[in-house]
């Protein structure tokens, strides 16, 4: 019997109710190119491989590969990936398709490892993730919300976010000590605004909420003077969990421009 490993954020799903309605949200089909992360004892594996025949699958820990390729034998086609995934080349994966990716993500990884995702998002069609329940909220969260930053900005400047249900710690083993939640984030085919430069958004929204107390004139002061974010339409007043992800490509189109001109 594998034991969970703390260093790799493991927790296995067990509840046949959760892992149910997990593959009925994906709705896998028979020829599309899903990519699983993080199969561990196979849970969601093995419905999702009986449903599309085909499916590669990304796992660190080798000692539980030979144990899912038995649980799946005879099934379908299992293509192991025996690689940390936050290094791994999901453009590379995808060729000239387009790929569906699903995992429980482990906690300990998941907000790099879904900055390492959407940087990849051109080849990405949708992602349906099991997360701890406070980061779906921060990717989920409007202006004005506590929870609202960095996260929810860049998420939503590539992808839709919808959170699709909640799930008690129970469903795991061992139990994880917070509530997790599954989320689907479908890039966009059009962002919702016209950017120049996704290093300056990158770079002001971290600015931004490095202090998020603070207000823009003064946490962004070293890139853009209060002068610039009020051509851009935006308070340099107002504080930065109140300002929209519009009003920030604005001002990331702002310092994209002042930085041209210094050039």
């Amino acid at each position: 019997m594998h034991k969970a490993r703390k260093r790799f954020g493991q927790n296995f799903l067990h509840d046949a109710g959760v892992i149910q309605r997990i593959v009925q949200s994906v709705s896998p089909q028979p020829g599309q190119r899903i990519v699983e992360i993080g199969p561990g004892q196979g849970a969601i594996t093995l419905p999702l491989l009986e449903a599309c025949g085909k499916l590669d699958v990304v796992e660190l820990d080798r000692d539980l590969i030979q144990p899912l390729r038995n649980k799946v034998a005879g099934i379908g086609e299992l293509i192991i990936h025996q690689q940390d995934v936050l290094k791994f080349d999901f453009r590379a994966l995808a060729g000239s398709d387009h790929l569906r990716v699903v995992g429980n993500l482990p906690y300990n990884i998941s907000t790099p490892l879904l900055f390492h995702l959407i940087d990849q998002s051109s080849v990405i069609q949708d992602m349906h993730f099991m997360l701890q329940k406070e980061v779906v909220d921060r990717m989920a969260a409007v202006p004005g919300n506590r929870d609202y930053g960095r996260l929810s900005v860049m998420i939503q400047y590539h992808c839709k976010v919808d959170p699709l249900f909640r799930v008690k710690p129970g469903a795991f083993t061992p139990a994880p000590k917070v509530e997790s939640a599954v989320v689907r984030l479908t890039p966009w085919q059009q962002p919702p605004a016209r950017l120049d430069d996704l290093a300056s958004l990158s770079l002001l929204v971290r600015t931004a909420f490095s202090q998020r107390r603070k207000t823009l004139r003064n946490t962004l002061k070293t890139l853009l003077p209060a002068e610039q974010i009020e051509a851009a339409e935006v308070d340099p007043g107002a504080r930065p969990e109140t300002i929209s992800l519009e009003q920030y490509i604005r001002l990331a189109n702002r310092l994209a421009r002042m930085d041209v001109q210094e050039d």
